[in-house]
Formats: C-alpha cells, sequence, structure tokens
C-alpha cells in the first residue's frame, strides 16, 4: 500500500482547492476512498499494510470533516494558504458586529422558554450565517483576500457558537 500522506484533504477526495464545493461530489468522493481503505480490506495483509490502512481511514474520515463543514473548510484553506486565523487569541471585531452579537444574546435570553420564538431565532441566525458563507466565498475563492476571510471565519465562529445556543435551549425545553 502506497499513498501519500502529506497531500491536501482536497487532492485526497480529487476537489479543486476551494471554498466552494459539491457536497454531493465530497460525499461521493469520501465514500470511494473510505471504502477503498476501509481495515477490513486489509484483514488477511501485513501487519505494516493493516497499519497504514487504519492510518490512511483515519485521515479520509478527518479530511471529510474539514471539507464538509464551511467554517473548517475554510480555516483550512487559509492554513493552507500560511494564514492563522487567530480565533482563540484575536478576539477583536467591528463594532457593529460585537452590538449584534449582544443583540443575539439578549434575544436568546428573551426567548428561553419559548420554544417557537427559538426555532425562529436558529432560522434567522442560518440565514445569517449562509450570508457569511457566502461573503466567505467571495472573500476566498473570488479576492484571495485571506486577511478579510480570517475575519469572517472570526464572526462565523461567533455565528455556530450562538446557533449551539440556541439548539442547547431548545433541547433543554424538549426534555
Amino acid at each position: 500500500m502506497n499513498h501519500d500522506f502529506n497531500q491536501d484533504f482536497f487532492s485526497l477526495f480529487g476537489l479543486p482547492r476551494r471554498f466552494a464545493i459539491d457536497a454531493a461530489g465530497l460525499d461521493a468522493a469520501w465514500r470511494a476512498a473510505a471504502a477503498q481503505v476501509h481495515p477490513d480490506r486489509y484483514a488477511a495483509s501485513s501487519d505494516a499494510d493493516k497499519r497504514s490502512a487504519l492510518m490512511l481511514a483515519t485521515r479520509v474520515n478527518e479530511g471529510y470533516q474539514t471539507l464538509k463543514s464551511p467554517l473548517n473548510r475554510a480555516r483550512y484553506l487559509l492554513q493552507l494558504s500560511g494564514v492563522d486565523t487567530q480565533e482563540e487569541n484575536n478576539t477583536r471585531m467591528p463594532a457593529d458586529f460585537l452590538m449584534a452579537q449582544m443583540e443575539w444574546r439578549e434575544s436568546i435570553d428573551d426567548a428561553r422558554a419559548d420554544v417557537d420564538a427559538l426555532e425562529s431565532l436558529s432560522r434567522r441566525l442560518r440565514g445569517e450565517v449562509r450570508d457569511l458563507q457566502t461573503e466567505l466565498e467571495a472573500a476566498l475563492d473570488a479576492r484571495a483576500d485571506l486577511d478579510a476571510a480570517a475575519v469572517l471565519v472570526r464572526k462565523l465562529r461567533f455565528m455556530e457558537k450562538l446557533d449551539q445556543e440556541i439548539g442547547d435551549a431548545i433541547e433543554s425545553l424538549l426534555d
């Protein structure tokens, strides 16, 4: 078994290195790659080939998880370009974005006892997330504006945390 463990995830799945990807194409490429390197196919192989198959299967799954998530895919593209999104230590955001975050949190707090209101907030939030993803696509694929993309990744991370908070609130009401 001879595989290049250093190839990027896009190459691993035969996809162009872009933010905008064909989700169905990714799914099909993942299924094909996963079937090809599934450890069960190497049950009668040498221990070295078994280990190699397991490592490659792990890499295929890691690549799939990275590329199927728009946030993780954007981070990965930036990483491939040598850009650190600085999500952990750079919390500077435009004032209007921070104000919007405060408003979102207040809306979530106000709706905590109302599943319908929380679901409505979730739908609105998903719309804003889609807008950010569209901006990310333009920044990464059309303009190659890596600095803007890094800011958008940080914004998207905030939005995904809000979405998780809404989901947790809904779940707690339904339990």
